[in-house]
């Protein structure tokens, strides 16, 4: 636990000097930082796959690895020229890590609370979407994206509410914390993006609650596995 802590303060110590960076528009510097902070919920992730050993914290573990080349990929349209076809790219890395935290939640989860879960998030999806597309302008490709990527989120995060409903315990209340972090540094995300109403609060909120969601699902596995 300590080895963990100790890591989960580095990666939000470096992802703290990211945003700083960024800010500054350092963006070659900026997508360094966010790599070394990412590699370090990766590290959590592997570190929690080697004492679980089991098929839910190696799906968990690929998924934070594609989270990590999201990452990356979403700061590197930063850098060079075509930057929609690299943010797609890094939208697209995003959603196989959340297909993959959702294959990875659904053998956990009753039949019956699963069908509840995925057609709850099913209509909370749909009236999200309906929501950020009313507020935002944005290019038909970004809203395809956006429909499977929100989409997407929204059901695992769905399925781990169950998840916590039927079988609660600190490693699915800890995941299902994150899920929901993750979610909202999405929507703060699209609305900083696309909206004409963005703040400058936006970046840094989007930014913070996404790293501690990853944080907190790497760490749940510590729990799986205590």
């Amino acid at each position: 636990m300590i080895i963990y802590i100790i890591l989960a303060c580095v990666g939000i110590a470096i992802q703290a000097a990211f945003i700083t960076v960024e800010k500054k528009e350092k963006y070659v510097p900026a997508v360094i930082l966010k790599g070394l902070a990412s590699c370090v919920f990766i590290t959590l992730g592997l570190f929690g796959f080697l004492s679980a050993k089991d098929s839910f914290s190696r799906l968990i573990f690929i998924g934070l690895i594609f989270g990590g080349i999201g990452d990356v990929c979403l700061n590197l349209r930063l850098v060079f020229k075509d930057g929609k076809k690299i943010f797609l790219l890094g939208i697209a890395a995003f959603l196989v890590g959340h297909i993959l935290y959702l294959a990875a939640l659904i053998p956990e989860t009753a039949p019956k609370t699963l069908v509840i879960c995925l057609a709850g998030g099913v209509v909370a999806a749909a009236v999200l979407l309906a929501w950020i597309f009313k507020n935002i302008t944005a290019q038909k490709v970004f809203k395809i994206f956006g429909v499977f990527y929100v989409g997407a989120v929204v059901l695992m995060t769905a399925v781990s509410v169950g998840r916590v409903v039927e079988n609660f315990g600190i490693s699915s209340l800890v995941y299902m914390i994150g899920a929901v972090l993750f979610t909202l540094s999405d929507v703060i995300l699209i609305f900083n993006m696309f909206s004409e109403k963005k703040a400058a609060w936006m970046r840094p909120a989007n930014l913070t609650l996404y790293y501690i969601g990853q944080l907190l699902i790497s760490f749940s596995l510590f729990f799986l596995a205590a």
